[in-house]
């Protein structure tokens, strides 16, 4: 006769009860190269305004490239910065160049699309820096400026992604000669973007151990309901979880396995993360409350993939929003079962 000694959870994880498992690599770091389109180009000299494309032809477009980095602060929101070099202005009969380049600091807004597809928007500030270089003529200006953007960006592996973006530049100008010239920059382009940091997942470590003279203790288990997008447990939850409670605190050799559960609705990676969070909301219950030693427990997430009814039917995802508890059965010596009877 033999048992299974399950050992999966971290210590670290049951000392507290608020769990924040990641969904996707809090930190990355890319490069983006494109175009850039120059365009409302404005000029004020004292109180008059005059548009430079009527004394001079204009190059309104050249290359353009930048290196970001950012960190996911939710699966759906990430605070971003970076730097973009947005290449020159010609104005051409006047023999003049603009140089221009920022520094952005932007919310970025992420929908999942699907699994490997997501949509994003930015905005916020930049600051830029913009330099016009004509003969006999020099003229440095940097300010603060609003931009934003839009794009998609497609997950190759965990780490690796790679995005098609615009993004907006409002407002840039230089300040040459008592005349304040003033225009919008259009970016468009592609990026490469590599990310890191989310937990490692925790594997079972399984080792058996045999043992003599011994009877036969059932496994006792229970399904934990859980509401809609909620990890919590009601004090009816609770009282159906004493039977277990009693076993484990009555049997150091009892193990405690809790397998959590979602319904179909939401993002895969999303519904994954709540179901671990379930399992370990009813495993960090247990340990707590009934000093059960945490070497004892094994907990993780299925995610949708196991669903106890169909989730086409309220009733069905009702059922599926769930966390398994379970003792399981195991072998132990007749005397010491009858010591606890007693």
């Amino acid at each position: 006769m033999s048992k299974m000694n399950l050992v999966v959870l971290p210590l670290a994880l049951l000392v507290s009860g608020a769990v924040n498992a990641a969904t996707v690599n809090p930190y990355y770091v890319g490069a983006r190269a494109g175009g850039v389109h120059y365009a409302d180009l404005d000029a004020k000299t004292g109180n008059d305004h005059w548009n430079p494309s009527q004394v001079t032809s204009i190059d309104r477009d050249d290359l353009a490239g930048g290196i970001f980095m950012g960190y996911n602060v939710t699966p759906w929101f990430a605070v971003e910065t970076g730097y973009t070099w947005l290449g020159e202005v010609k104005l051409k009969e006047a023999n003049a160049k603009v140089k221009q380049q920022a520094i952005d600091l932007v919310g970025k807004f992420t929908y999942q699309a699907t699994d490997a597809l997501d949509l994003y928007t930015k905005v916020g500030g930049a600051w830029q820096f913009s330099h016009i270089k004509a003969e006999g003529l020099s003229d440095r200006d940097d300010s603060l400026i609003a931009t934003a953007g839009l794009g998609a960006e497609y997950h190759f592996t965990n780490n690796l992604s790679a995005r098609a973006e615009y993004q907006y530049y409002h407002d840039m100008e230089v300040k040459p000669a008592e005349t304040k010239i003033n225009w919008d920059a259009h970016y468009y382009g592609v990026s490469l973007v590599y990310g890191w940091g989310a937990p490692a997942a925790v594997a079972p470590v399984v080792t058996e151990v045999v043992e003599s003279t011994t009877i036969q203790l059932e496994p006792i288990s229970a399904a934990m309901p859980f509401a809609f997008d909620s990890d919590k447990l009601s004090a009816e939850d609770k009282q159906r979880l004493d039977p277990i409670a009693q076993r484990l605190v009555n049997f150091p050799e009892a193990q405690l396995v809790v397998i959590g559960h979602t319904d179909s609705t939401g993002a895969e990676a999303y519904n994954q993360n709540l179901s671990e969070q379930r399992a370990l909301t009813v495993a960090t219950y247990l340990t707590k409350h009934f000093n059960i030693d945490p070497s004892r427990v094994s907990a993780e997430g299925r995610g949708e993939l196991d669903p106890a009814a169909s989730n086409d039917t309220t009733e069905g995802r009702a059922q599926n929003r769930r966390a398994d508890v379970t003792t399981p059965g195991f072998d132990i010596e007749q005397a010491a079962a009858a010591a606890v009877v007693q």
